[in-house]
């Protein structure tokens, strides 16, 4: 078993002070690494695990603190105060998105010319949103990220995306999907989706397994998993010295 360091790593953006998670192999220095980042429910234990486990493969892992202060969310009505605060003022949002990029750079575990970023929900779209703003990572992994949050004005990027979405999630419609494949091709973006059948967003969440049954979201164990397997597939595509047996 890989031993992993953990190390708290706080970083700023316009006043606000977040607090994010270094996590990589014990001993190692200018890794391929992943910044992750968290759903609008925060970094909670979740998203360290996810952390971990892409640790465990080799990969020097940078868990972003979007919310500031390892804030999450208690319930649905916090969660949409935060999520209509970003839609409100996205040069907020996206500057922290930016500062953990920068932030994560900074470490001596990770090697910033082999930097990718995947997020769940809206780190699903946050991680998009940086590729297009920025394209200062070779990779973005977004897992059932709400594509409703996206703009779709992309310049020529140098990257590969693999979307992960549900074909019943309301946040990444046909019409969203259609209007990504567009700008993604139309810039030469090497881009895959790959949609799973009735399966709603936040299908990945631990935190909706057993929940009662709603329209917009639902948990899916068996896609959960096949997600992760892509995922994990896609990264040895770029980094073929990782250990994959996780």
């Amino acid at each position: 078993m890989t031993q992993l360091v953990r190390r708290d790593v706080d970083y700023r953006h316009a006043g606000t002070t977040m607090s994010g998670l270094l996590i990589a192999p014990a001993g190692a220095s200018n890794l391929p690494a992943v910044v992750l980042i968290h759903d609008a429910f925060g970094l909670g234990g979740q998203m360290i695990a996810t952390a971990e486990r892409l640790a465990a493969i080799g990969l020097a892992v940078f868990a972003a603190d979007v919310w500031g202060g390892r804030r999450v969310p208690a319930g649905e009505d916090e969660v949409g105060e935060l999520l209509g605060s970003i839609r409100a003022d996205r040069n907020d949002w996206l500057g922290r998105i930016a500062a953990a990029h920068d932030a994560a750079r900074a470490q001596p575990e990770v090697d910033g010319a082999k930097l990718v970023n995947m997020g769940y929900c809206f780190g699903g779209s946050s991680a998009l949103e940086h590729l297009r703003l920025h394209g200062d990572v070779i990779g973005t992994i977004a897992v059932h990220p709400g594509l409703d949050l996206l703009d779709f004005d992309w310049p020529e990027r140098d990257a590969r995306v693999l979307v992960l979405a549900g074909a019943s999630d309301p946040m990444a419609s046909a019409e969203d999907r259609a209007r990504l494949d567009t700008a993604l091709t139309g810039v030469g973006v090497d881009w895959e989706l790959d949609l799973y059948g009735a399966t709603k967003h936040g299908f990945t969440s631990e935190g909706l397994r057993g929940a009662p049954e709603n329209p917009v979201v639902g948990f899916h164990e068996r896609n959960a998993a096949r997600a992760w397997r892509r995922g994990i597939d896609f990264l040895t595509e770029l980094f073929p010295q990782l250990d994959t047996l996780d």
